[in-house]
């Protein structure tokens, strides 16, 4: 195995200890598509991944999709009703049949936990109230979500419990109603405090080509939109919401997820469940395959500690080995400690950066690094905004760096080319021509922003 490999083996690795520490006894929410229950050869080895996940302390919530089986019995037993907006119109003599598919799909599911030793409830935690009449419509025995018997589910999952949610809720006289698995999937996350919503897909990701798209948002080159801030997916809404498509099903859910993080769900997933492995990649790598929106910031510029030195100089040596960085030791970053800022992703350095000041008012922004993985994120571009901003609020002039291989880099963010005599005297007097590096110079404007780099 060649050296590259055997680092990112060791990288996936430490990513996934990380997470597993971080993500010990909180509770996430999965709600799984019905089709691929039904027909997925896979789903037995999600059901692994699953009893995995709650062996190593996470609180796991699921809930099981039954739309397939509840067509496949209403069928059978030549019971129709009808889906107006989307919602099923579920008529009083079809609720025992929906009843009875809902419960053998989570019947179905408790029994293979239990093949696998996982210990797992189906209950009836949740409190509905009907839909009523919308529009004109009566949508009879189809109901909403009003409040989760809280304290017995977390008594079940102290006690190392998986509890399971037939998409059926009763009124406090017993009367049965036929709930959204989303929409239920959304309530239980909101109301037990769920760290995670996972929607276990059908058909994977939001695919960017089937929806307007926020100007900011990161779409992946297989076409998901991969990542939204809150309020990206809030721009994602309005931009969407006159929008002919065919695809309604794909922007509700990320009506669910917004709607989750703005309540206190701090991550919400949109996962392909036909892939092997999906959900751990999207729990325990940082580089997740599918759609996150994200209510905290999943992506953090901060000062550099003491502690992130050897990762740090992790991050450098290919650049070193390359020629494009001066070589750095441990002691270099130590002296100069609060002159670096690291961009943080869930515990993981991928990017650095250096803002030394001199006098005169001008800096040097240096050590720019980002990992090559994550290159293509525009992850260099905020790091440099990052060190402006810092520049500005220090009450710098100007701001220079030394290149010799990303000049063209650095004038497309607004640095122009400047000549060795203008950098500030201690810098001068070091400057190594045998590298023959380029001097760019960044004039810091009033108005704190300059072609494309804001630094607010």
């Amino acid at each position: 195995m060649d050296k590259t490999k055997l680092k990112e083996q060791v990288e996936t690795i430490r990513q996934a200890f990380g997470y597993a520490s971080r993500f010990k006894n909180e509770a996430f929410v999965i709600k799984i598509d019905s089709a691929l229950i039904s027909n997925h050869a896979l789903f037995p080895v999600l059901i692994k991944d699953l009893v995995m996940l709650r062996r190593m302390g996470i609180r796991i919530i699921l809930v099981p999709g039954s739309r397939t089986r509840i067509d496949e019995v209403l069928a059978a037993y030549k019971v129709e009703c009808p889906y107006v907006n989307g919602v099923r119109v579920s008529y009083p003599e079809a609720i025992p049949f929906i009843n009875m598919a809902s419960f053998d799909v989570s019947n179905r599911i408790m029994t293979m936990l239990a093949e696998n030793e996982a210990g797992a409830v189906i209950g009836n935690w949740v409190k509905a109230r009907g839909i009523g009449v919308r529009g004109g419509v009566d949508y009879r025995h189809s109901g909403v979500v009003e409040s989760l018997q809280t304290d017995v589910l977390n008594k079940l999952l102290d006690d190392g419990m998986i509890p399971i949610f037939p998409n059926i809720g009763w009124s406090t006289k017993g009367k049965p109603y036929n709930l959204s698995s989303n929409d239920l999937a959304f309530t239980i996350s909101v109301q037990m405090k769920a760290s995670k919503l996972f929607f276990v897909t059908e058909h994977g990701g939001i695919q960017a080509s089937h929806f307007k798209v926020p100007d900011e948002a990161y779409v992946s080159e297989s076409g998901i939109l991969s990542q939204m801030t809150m309020a990206q997916a809030g721009q994602f809404l309005d931009l969407n919401n006159e929008y002919e498509s065919d695809h309604d099903a794909e922007r509700d859910l990320v009506s669910y997820a917004y709607r989750a993080c703005k309540q206190g769900v701090r991550r919400v997933h949109i996962i392909d469940g036909r892939a092997e492995g999906m959900l751990l990649q999207e729990i325990f790598s940082n580089r997740g395959l599918g759609t996150m929106i994200y209510a905290n910031r999943h992506e953090n510029i901060r000062p550099m500690t003491a502690t992130d030195i050897p990762g740090v100089l992790s991050l450098m040596q290919p650049k070193v080995e390359s020629g494009a960085l001066v070589a750095r030791n441990d002691h270099d970053l130590a002296e100069k400690l609060g002159d670096y800022a690291v961009y943080d992703v869930d515990g993981t350095l991928h990017a650095c950066g250096a803002l030394h000041i001199f006098p005169g008012r001008q800096g040097e922004i240096a050590a720019i690094v980002v990992d090559e993985k994550f290159a293509s994120r525009g992850i260099g571009k905020k790091m440099i905004s990052y060190l402006i901003e810092q520049a500005t609020r220090a009450g710098l002039k100007s701001v220079f760096v030394l290149t010799t291989l990303s000049a063209d880099w650095f004038n497309q963010l607004g640095f122009v080319e400047a000549k060795v005599e203008e950098l500030p005297e201690g810098k001068r007097e070091k400057y190594n021509k045998d590298r023959n590096s380029l001097v760019l110079k960044y004039e810091i404007s009033e108005q704190r922003e300059r072609e494309g780099i804001r630094v607010e």
